[in-house]
């Protein structure tokens, strides 16, 4: 999350958000002089800024002499910027693209949305060698321990969407965290359903 907010924080200044649109608006690599001209700045600050947008993942590099041009007497390949994918930012993180995967392959497979959530949640534990907590805060659930011990969380990456599909939305969110569970071979622990207000709906407890 920490990084997101500090790849929008470039963004923030205004010479460097249009670099960096008119880079994305632009079909193919762009080299400094031609950013440079198109947003009304000299070269030397167009590649300052560039190279801040590179620095912050925003935009990606490459290196291609100009056409028809080759050999010792070529001179240096010039530096190109190219957009990479969307950015974006939610506080608190949501995860409405892992809800949609979920979904969409329970679709395509004819298999229950619960059972798809289920080994997605495995596969994340048994590829990861972070404790529950650990995964919980990568996740963006914002897990506290409560005064019983049990592991409650304080965000639902998929918020929005459990307000409007609460039965179906939840119970994948628990059958994810529960696959979770599996993964990391905590057989000690188990994924419930417990909402409460301005949390999420799923509580991690210590099984008896």
């Amino acid at each position: 999350m920490a990084d997101d907010l500090a790849r929008l924080a470039v963004l923030d200044d205004p010479v460097r958000r249009r670099l960096y649109e008119y880079v994305r608006s632009s079909g193919e690599p762009v080299g400094r002089e031609e950013a440079a001209e198109a947003v009304g700045i000299s070269r030397s600050l167009a590649a300052y800024h560039l190279d801040k947008l590179a620095e912050q993942d925003l935009l990606t590099t490459t290196y291609r002499r100009p056409e028809g041009r080759g050999g010792p007497g070529a001179g240096r390949p010039a530096k190109l910027y190219a957009a990479k994918g969307e950015v974006s930012v939610s506080v608190p993180p949501r995860d409405y693209e892992l809800a949609a995967e979920l979904l969409a392959e329970a679709a395509e497979t004819g298999a229950a949305p619960n059972a798809v959530a289920v080994r997605a949640g495995r596969r994340l534990g048994e590829s990861s060698t972070t404790s529950v907590r650990e995964a919980l805060e990568a996740g963006g659930y914002e897990p506290f321990e409560d005064e019983e011990g049990a592991i409650r969380m304080r965000n639902c990456p998929f918020h929005r969407l459990a307000e409007r599909h609460r039965d179906v939305v939840c119970g994948m969110n628990q059958a994810y965290l529960a696959g979770l569970l599996e993964g990391l071979d905590r057989d000690d622990a188990a994924a419930e359903l417990d909402p409460e207000p301005g949390r999420c709906c799923v509580v991690i407890r210590a099984t008896e």
